[in-house]
């Protein structure tokens, strides 16, 4: 579905576009209603679950602003049913250190782009890493125009390969049912060492019209925000989705 990259560039397809075109109002407006505490000095909201598309990926498919369908078919994916879009939000001076990390995590965030694997959550008073959102793939849906140094995404190309290899060494000798409770703090720490030696870093700075689609386990991140990027007044919006899977087993196991 993404090849050995890890990830695909799709579109510009005039699907994406108008699904994107009618999600944007709606996706500002969620964003501005929302009480959620931004993040990272100001400069990004998480928005999980705010954008009111309604399973079938649709945005206000009878309403008054004029819905769009989910665009599945200009997608490699098969319909499913979907989740209500996580809208990321970055906006100008992005990353700012916050009361909410720690000084390591800020200058991870600044020099590693948060380099990250979806679904590995830390858990606990140690914030032990275990796979508890085994997300099936990673759609992000551009939402507004912005230069491409407005804190695009970055992907570490082949990463995929790499987690899974370690990940799966991890795993081996446990029960399949526990492996959602297990701690991968140390393989995860490691693996990701080795990405940062061995793949190649891409930013990816997609527009309206296009959308990216990652493997479940590549390793992705935000740039910080160029000094001089150009954005309108919201910041640059994203809408993600990330269908579950029913097991870290499939998620481990699954093309």
């Amino acid at each position: 579905m993404v090849g050995a990259k890890g990830w695909i560039r799709i579109g510009p397809h005039p699907a994406v576009a108008r699904w994107a075109a009618a999600a944007r109002p709606v996706a500002i407006a969620a964003l501005a209603a929302s009480d959620e505490v931004r993040r990272c000095g100001g400069t990004w909201a998480v928005g999980l679950d705010l954008l009111p598309n309604d399973p079938s990926g649709s945005i206000d498919p009878s309403g008054s602003i004029g819905g769009a369908a989910f665009p599945w078919a200009a997608l490699p994916l098969a319909p499913e049913p979907l989740h209500r879009g996580q809208l990321s939000a970055i906006y100008p001076g992005y990353p700012q250190p916050g009361p909410e990390e720690l000084p390591a995590a800020a200058r991870f965030r600044l020099k590693r782009d948060a380099a990250h694997l979806d679904g590995l959550l830390p858990i606990g008073p140690q914030r032990a890493r275990m796979m508890k959102e085994p997300h099936a793939w990673i759609l992000g849906l551009p939402l507004n125009h912005c230069g491409a140094g407005a804190s695009p995404l970055v992907v570490w190309e082949g990463s995929h390969a790499v987690m899974r290899a370690r990940i799966a060494v991890a795993l081996a000798g446990h029960p399949a049912r526990d492996w959602g409770d297990l701690d991968l703090s140390k393989a995860y720490t490691a693996a990701r060492a080795e990405v940062f030696a061995t793949c190649p870093r891409v930013e990816v700075p997609i527009v309206p019209g296009e959308a990216s689609l990652l493997h479940r386990q590549t390793i992705h991140g935000v740039a910080p925000w160029r000094s001089g990027a150009e954005a309108p007044p919201e910041g640059r919006i994203i809408a993600y989705f990330r269908p579950l899977l029913p097991s870290v087993a499939a998620w481990l196991t699954q093309p």
